[in-house]
């Protein structure tokens, strides 16, 4: 089993990209432009392994080789991406990596493209690049090729030996239950849970009880034996269960108008434990978006475009209305849901003077983006 904080620090051993990993200080994939550069990379990093594992790693600073991390980023419909655009598209795996120097919250992302020994192309035309475009990494960058295509085994034994040296040991597991259970959430209850001998999941999170049911907030799940970080959120409620093989994740959101919220499931998350040494990781979208009145929509929407407009002119606020911006995001997002025009282009608009004014508000734009992507790729 491969310890993957150990397997990112072997990869950046490698100063320099080459042709079996890339790195990246972040990903932009709310762009044509984004993403068209993230699946050009992920074709040749295939093209160029067919019979090795390829990596990106996301949180690099580049000419220093500095960890500086990233958001953590729980787009499990990642593969519906790469399905749509790739011809022979890899299965392609992205997890957050925690490491003990970084802030609460940032991670180190770990893109693995699983090798397929086939020719992976575009198969329709994105930003720039035409279908049927095919690249191949060249040291470090990701060049179109059009003649003498042909898949060559050059790193295989190099990142075999990369992996070998990743891997996880009994200490590295007791110490990170250990570490997860003393240091990291004081605060909050913490427990862990052990799958088929092998596997060990550690949780933690404000915990309630409702109706006999147990809830969390400000939940952290890792799984250990890894050190892939699972889960992490300071906003959604979560339901927790598990048997003899399965952890089992529901996660709830609360939206509606006026104060008059309502706890709407979002997605459940199963992640099944094989005898074998293996485990796989399904999501179901549950996400019905709630239908409300629109007259009431359309009033907070203009409110809302009377606060973006004072935001975009710099002006100060009443203390009422410094409140209301902590609900721009979410509102838009419910016009959104309702199939009110224009509110996703407010919604974009507003993201860079909410980033600008305060952290804690630019918070609230990147939860609203994160449930409308998971609700799109579905």
């Amino acid at each position: 089993m491969i310890n993957k904080r150990l397997l990112v620090k072997a990869l950046l051993s490698h100063n320099d990209e080459n042709s079996f990993y890339d790195k990246k200080l972040k990903l932009n994939l709310t762009t044509k432009e984004g993403k068209a550069k993230f699946l050009k990379h992920i074709c040749a990093l295939s093209n160029s392994n067919p019979k090795n594992n390829a990596y990106i790693v996301v949180g690099i600073e580049d000419k220093a080789n500095s960890i500086l991390g990233v958001d953590f980023f729980d787009d499990s419909k990642l593969q519906n991406l790469i399905n749509a655009y790739l011809e022979n598209a890899p299965l392609v795996l992205y997890e957050n990596i925690p490491f003990p120097h970084l802030p609460e919250g940032k991670v180190v992302g770990l893109v693995t493209i699983r090798p397929i020994d086939q020719i992976t192309a575009l198969k329709k035309n994105i930003w720039k690049y035409f279908g049927g475009a095919v690249f191949f990494r060249e040291g470090s960058i990701s060049m179109p090729k059009d003649f003498d295509i042909e898949l060559k085994d050059t790193n295989s034994e190099r990142v075999k030996t990369i992996e070998k040296h990743a891997q996880n040991n009994i200490s590295l597991t007791l110490d990170g239950v250990v570490d997860f259970l003393q240091n990291h959430h004081e605060d909050l209850t913490t427990s862990y849970r052990v799958f088929k001998e092998t596997f060990v999941v550690c949780w933690s999170g404000l915990q309630k009880k409702v109706k006999n049911k147990i809830y969390y907030s400000r939940v952290d799940i890792e799984l250990i034996n890894e050190q892939v970080k699972l889960f992490y959120s300071n906003l959604d409620e979560v339901e927790i269960s598990f048997t003899e093989d399965k952890f089992i994740l529901t996660e709830y959101v609360s939206l509606g108008l006026n104060g008059r919220n309502k706890y709407y499931p979002l997605e459940q998350v199963n992640i099944s434990f094989e005898e074998n040494g293996s485990y796989k990781l399904d999501t179901k979208l549950l996400f019905e978006a709630p239908q409300l009145d629109k007259r009431s929509l359309m009033h907070l929407l203009n409110n809302n475009n009377v606060l973006l407009e004072k935001l975009k002119a710099q002006k100060a606020f009443t203390l009422k209305e410094e409140s209301e911006l902590f609900n721009l995001c979410t509102i838009y997002m419910l016009c959104i849901f309702n199939n009110i025009p224009k509110a996703i282009n407010h919604l974009e608009e507003a993201k860079n003077y909410l980033k600008n004014k305060d952290p804690a508000l630019y918070q609230t734009y990147k939860d609203c983006l994160r449930i409308l992507r998971k609700v799109k790729y579905n």
